[in-house]
């Protein structure tokens, strides 16, 4: 298969995820940790699966179609075992080794399959529930896909934001939605109610950020830097929109 094609594939299914983008009141309403009843171990080891523009947060749902066969075969595993893929972001360069092992950046988001859809074709279509960030320690390449042991980077070390530092990033929000024609469908996740880390994360998901951007924001140590990183880079885009119009 050529480089093009490789990124048309993967542009495709990223593609897909976003058609298949969950809507805002299951991003809040729905649980995004496990409750006390239904406890959930994340394993010590667990399937890499890395892609070149997607990064994903803790409570956050990502929908992923699977075609590569290498991914099939982690999907079945594991569906079949311990329910947990991480996800990683691709170095630049990843095309000349797409086949092999390209260099990830070591920070990502570990996930619990939380639905499984298999097709006719052998493909899948899946949805993630983000639960734990996590720094890879080691890998592992015995199978077709990747696999890691990681240092978890549990939520609950995340201290609350406070009202002040909450209400400076709804601040910045502020302009930069009304910029956008589909700014007023953002006013639910906006809600005074709306759990910090569920705000913050929503953010970083679905604003139109680069996928290093969104790398820099997941890397933040703690929700405190992440939404001060993310109130700086907003703001970056409201000044960089203005100096362009004011050239104009």
């Amino acid at each position: 298969m050529s480089d093009s094609s490789v990124v048309e594939g993967r542009r495709c299914a990223v593609d897909m995820a976003r058609d298949l983008r969950l809507s805002w009141s299951m991003q809040i309403e729905r649980d995004r940790t496990p409750s006390g009843k239904d406890l959930f171990r994340v394993p010590e080891r667990f399937p890499l699966f890395p892609l070149p523009n997607v990064v994903f947060f803790p409570k956050m749902y990502l929908p992923l179609h699977i075609f590569e066969p290498r991914y099939r075969a982690m999907v079945a595993d594991a569906a079949a075992g311990e329910r947990c893929i991480g996800m990683v972001l691709l170095k630049e360069g990843w095309e000349q080794d797409y086949y092999g092992n390209p260099p990830i950046f070591e920070m990502g988001c570990v996930g619990r399959l939380v639905s499984v859809q298999p097709l006719p074709d052998g493909r899948y279509n899946i949805l993630l529930q983000g639960l734990h960030r996590f720094e890879v320690r080691e890998q592992y390449f015995e199978k077709s896909y990747r696999e890691a042991r990681a240092a978890l980077q549990p939520a609950e070390a995340d201290a609350p934001l406070g009202p002040s530092v909450r209400r400076e990033l709804l601040r910045v929000l502020e302009p930069y939605l009304a910029s956008h024609e589909d700014g007023h469908q953002w006013q639910e996740l906006v809600r005074p109610d709306v759990d910090d880390e569920v705000l913050v994360n929503s953010l970083a998901t679905y604003l139109d950020l680069t996928p290093l951007e969104k790398q820099f924001l997941v890397e933040a140590d703690g929700l405190l830097q992440r939404a001060s990183r993310l109130r700086d880079l907003i703001q970056f885009k409201l000044d960089e929109r203005g100096g362009v119009q004011g050239c104009g």
